[in-house]
């Protein structure tokens, strides 16, 4: 089975989050929309797409397998998935074992920090939220 597209990639997202939205009701898409748009190759915007689909639809890593998915995209998206009950360092360390894996994290945790995402928030929640991020992205940018 041929490696599917970016474009079997992107329309699979959009399929997974069917009905999602996002904190302010805007269609969940536009967020991997917008990480796969900071990405430079079609396996990084693939991976970006995709970077949420077995954390929070049902598909899940085998399926992608049986999909065609290659096993650096495989391994990167299940780097990138947060399980259930799972401590967060310990999520981050895993995302750090894949460079693919940590260069859409950064870009997922960048788009998460745009100020226009959540206009609308609790001074303390937002500020909890911006230094978690950040804390995130000093994890993940040293060695």
């Amino acid at each position: 089975m041929p490696n599917p597209s970016l474009n079997d990639a992107i329309a699979l997202a959009i399929k997974a989050h069917t009905g999602q939205v996002d904190k302010v009701g805007k269609p969940y898409i536009f967020h991997p929309m917008r990480v796969m748009q900071a990405m430079d190759t079609d396996v990084e915007q693939i991976v970006a797409v995709l970077h949420d689909v077995v954390e929070d639809s049902p598909l899940t890593v085998s399926e992608l397998e049986s999909m065609g998915y290659s096993k650096k995209i495989i391994r990167a998206i299940d780097c990138l998935s947060k399980r259930e009950g799972e401590e967060y360092l310990n999520y981050i360390d895993r995302v750090k074992s894949s460079m693919l894996a940590t260069k859409i994290k950064l870009a997922d945790l960048n788009d998460n920090l745009d100020p226009n995402r959540i206009p609308v928030e609790p001074k303390e929640k937002k500020a909890e939220r911006i230094n978690r991020y950040r804390k995130t992205i000093e994890i993940l940018t040293t060695s």
